[in-house]
């Protein structure tokens, strides 16, 4: 039986189901746009989603403009010049329409439309985001293109920092899209490889999410969810793009995925953000190298829990083992790469990594403290090939 539309309304209003997207012209009624921006990414800027999510609001009487100078690990220039086609235009709202790239990038342009300190003043850190004018916040509409970060859900966006070949967080509370369109039909022309890589990013966020230490009870049984459904859908959506239900659980997955990292994270995401920042590496794809080597460093203090996780999930041996295993499995299946030297990591660069991913903040909700040293370790091991 196919996937019912529904409503919800957590962790904001998510619009669920296939040929939700007709409904887009609706919902910039209601947030009070006249004139959006729709921020896309090249790739996607010349598809006919696109060009019809634009005359479908124009047919409404809706202008809409489309920004899509992104790239795939977005950086501020790009931010820069989304905010200056935004305050040309006389924009009243934005319509991030994409995968994690134009996700951040559309909030982060949202955010920073009205604001008159420098990007860099609003990164994660301390209570930097208090900096920000919440008046000057233009209203998001999220609609996701991949099943993959969650960025629809989050209240960040991260922005590579050129200058200092830096990841960095930007965060404000009110960047959390107003509304959500979920429509497992935008995602069914994505590729077997990106289908995989986008994937894997929303394993990683909830099993780095359910590993974090603390307590949230909430976030915990999200992230299991989200695990489960991505055992049991992903390759489905990998072998059959086409599989609107697989699609679907996939999307549930990713916004699960990042609505239980409110928890936190930890070493996948302390090491990739650092990699995607100097080899330009696809996000997902790193995280889901990095996956068995960070698990195998916090076996010690995870080892009962991803037990019970894997009991959960329905894998034959609740034990951290049979966890790992299928985790591996998954991978090869999957096609990601065994070592990150397939992503063009060197050696060289282990030291330089290591200093950045101790300073990357999440590396504070790792199981096992994560220094630079603790970093090195797990560098290597993926270098190696070693689990």
């Amino acid at each position: 039986m196919a996937l019912p539309r529904a409503n919800w309304n957590y962790p904001t209003s998510i619009r669920f189901g296939a040929e939700r997207i007709e409904e887009l012209p609706c919902v910039c009624r209601e947030l009070g746009m006249e004139r959006p921006l729709l921020v896309t990414d090249p790739g996607l800027a010349s598809l006919p989603m696109v060009a019809a999510a634009v005359a479908r609001n124009g047919a409404a009487g809706i202008a809409t403009a489309s920004f899509s100078h992104i790239r795939g690990n977005p950086v501020g220039a790009n931010i820069e010049q989304g905010v200056a086609a935004y305050t040309a235009g006389g924009h009243d709202g934005v319509i991030a329409f994409g995968g994690g790239s134009a996700l951040d990038a559309g909030k982060v342009i949202a955010f920073m439309s009205g604001q008159t300190r420098p990007l860099w003043d609003f990164e994660d850190k301390d209570d930097w985001w208090a900096r920000a004018d919440p008046a000057g916040i233009a209203p998001i509409i999220a609609v996701p293109t991949t099943a993959g970060t969650g960025s629809e859900v989050g209240r960040a966006g991260v922005i590579l920092d050129e200058r200092q070949q830096v990841k960095r967080i930007i965060f404000h509370p009110k960047m959390m899209p107003a509304v959500v369109i979920s429509d497992p039909e935008l995602t069914v022309g994505l590729p077997p490889h990106i289908t995989a890589a986008t994937g894997m990013d929303a394993l990683s966020h909830c099993l780095e999410a359910y590993c974090a230490p603390g307590f949230h009870p909430m976030a915990d049984g999200i992230a299991a969810q989200g695990v489960k459904l991505i055992r049991e859908w992903l390759p489905r959506a990998v072998e059959d793009g086409s599989d609107l239900d697989a699609r679907g659980h996939m999307l549930v997955a990713a916004s699960m995925g990042a609505t239980a990292f409110q928890k936190g994270l930890g070493g996948m995401h302390a090491l990739s953000h650092p990699i995607g920042a100097i080899y330009d590496s696809h996000h997902g794809q790193t995280n889901a190298v990095l996956m068995p080597y960070v698990l195998d460093f916090n076996r010690s203090e995870i080892e009962d829990r991803v037990g019970r996780l894997a009991g959960f999930i329905g894998l034959g041996e609740t034990s951290f083992s049979a966890f790992l295993d299928w985790v591996l499995d998954l991978r090869q299946r999957l096609g990601v790469p065994h070592r990150l030297t397939e992503l063009g990591v060197a050696g060289e660069a282990v030291d330089r990594l290591a200093t950045m991913a101790e300073a990357d903040p999440s590396a504070g909700g790792n199981p096992v403290s994560f220094d630079a040293a603790a970093a090195r370790k797990v560098l290597h091991a993926a270098l190696e090939g070693r689990v």
